[in-house]
């Protein structure tokens, strides 16, 4: 099933414009020229994005912020805007738009916009705080059937308001993000902008601007002040992902920001105040790198204020079971198909060691999905090497790992573009990997 963006713009231009660049990703695109006719669209469309324009006639791009906040609360809004109209983008943010796109911008710029919005969503919308009706595992939108996750869950609850930094450790697809939107959503700043920074998947040289933002002139190509996510996190929450990856150079800037609580754009030398509360995580040993000099000591005890520690996925396997049949409903939903596991297919899954978490098992699940078509997902839709059969040659002869992880990538690759009619940005969605990673792949197992 196709993601759909309403885009809304009262210039017919930039309106097909979008939908043509939209629909060539693989998107449903619906257009409105006002936010009257987009609001009609949202009472009787099922939309996944919406993209606005802030100055609409009659009713604002804002006004459309706030009916589709509560009207439609997982539906996430990006706002297109002109630069004389950037601070109040910034207000929309805080008030729970998604992001914001400045014009001219090029439309990459918008597409990267709506794939991070999407990405973004919750598999479920979150209920509220104690057990989901729908899922007796699920805790306030995270499943959590272990003693372990349950003791997390409480912990996120009890911190969920206070003022303090909030440092969450455990390893790679573990849900960190997961727990610090559990600690926004319980916290009074519900209402405020969630704005997330991975510091390890921008340049050292970009992430001073990215989260300080830039005055005009700071470097070159800077033609306008710029606020960075710092601001625009002014009376929410920052969630700095993998704050051990930040610049040793740029942790001082940091470690101010949480003492003083003030910023300074680059290029700039006035000071703004702003009110932000801080999680960051991390899946390294953040006081082994403070012995070897590459995270400064006082920033560690500066996030080192309240610790949350995420058990990896094998060492609590209750879950896996709960994780399994949530995760295949929300894939199931996604998707338009309905599918459940067989009785020797989770055995398999809660015998698996996981070493990618929560993420690989999203991943696995969606994959069988794929190759399964729904239905009942047996043991021989699993992919090999992530609790599925064991992959064997003629006469039962055994073959290599690689080959058979190139045999279960090439039909999960194959089931993805049959799905999609061929459209490569759509399968590369469903297969949680980039478009690139696609090309590459369908090269290197000869499918081009």
């Amino acid at each position: 099933m196709r993601e759909t963006v309403l885009v809304v713009d009262d210039e017919p231009r930039i309106r097909r414009l979008v939908e043509m660049a939209l629909g060539d990703r693989g998107y449903r695109v619906l257009t409105a020229p006002s936010a009257e006719e987009a609001g009609e669209l949202l009472g009787r469309e099922a939309v996944d994005v919406v993209v606005t324009d802030l100055q609409l006639p009659g009713r604002s791009g804002l006004d459309l912020l706030a009916d589709t906040r509560r009207r439609h609360p997982a539906v996430p809004v990006i706002l297109i805007t002109a630069f004389g109209t950037v601070e109040s983008a910034v207000e929309a943010i805080k008030s729970g738009a998604f992001d914001y796109v400045l014009k001219p911008f090029r439309m990459e710029e918008l597409e990267s916009l709506v794939e991070r919005a999407l990405d973004a969503r919750p598999d479920a919308a979150p209920g509220e705080a104690g057990r989901d009706a729908a899922d007796p595992d699920a805790v306030d939108g995270v499943v959590a059937r272990s003693d372990a996750m349950r003791r997390v869950v409480a912990l996120a609850g009890q911190v969920a308001d206070a003022p303090s930094t909030v440092l969450i450790t455990g390893e790679t697809g573990v849900g960190k993000e997961v727990i610090a939107q559990l600690l926004h959503r319980r916290s009074a700043r519900r209402d405020r902008a969630f704005v997330t920074v991975n510091c390890a998947a921008i340049p050292g040289e970009l992430l001073e601007a990215e989260l300080f933002g830039a005055a005009r002139g700071a470097y070159t190509g800077s033609v306008k002040d710029r606020p960075g996510k710092l601001e625009i996190a002014d009376g929410g929450t920052l969630f700095l992902d993998e704050i051990g990856d930040m610049p040793l150079a740029l942790q001082p800037k940091l470690l101010r920001v949480l003492q003083e609580g003030t910023v300074e754009r680059l290029g700039s030398h006035v000071s703004r105040t702003v009110d932000v509360r801080v999680v960051a995580a991390t899946h390294q040993d953040l006081p082994r790198l403070v012995r070897e000099g590459r995270f400064r000591e006082d920033l560690y005890y500066r996030v080192h204020v309240i610790p949350i520690h995420i058990p990896p996925l094998r060492d609590r396997p209750e879950d896996v079971e709960a994780l399994a049949r949530h995760t295949l409903g929300a894939i199931g939903e996604r998707l338009g198909v309905r599918a459940t596991l067989s009785s020797p297919a989770m055995a398999q899954l809660r015998g698996h060691r996981w070493p990618g978490n929560v993420r690989e098992l999203r991943n696995v699940l969606e994959r069988a999905v794929l190759l399964s078509g729904g239905g009942v997902i047996g043991s021989l839709d699993l992919p090999a090497g992530a609790g599925g059969p064991v992959a064997a040659g003629p006469a039962g002869q055994v073959v290599s790992l690689s080959d058979a992880v190139a045999t279960a990538e090439r039909a999960a690759i194959k089931a993805a573009l049959e799905r999609t009619g061929d459209n490569k940005a759509q399968a590369a969605r469903l297969l949680g990997i980039s478009v690139r990673t696609l090309f590459y792949k369908l090269e290197k197992l000869g499918l081009q």
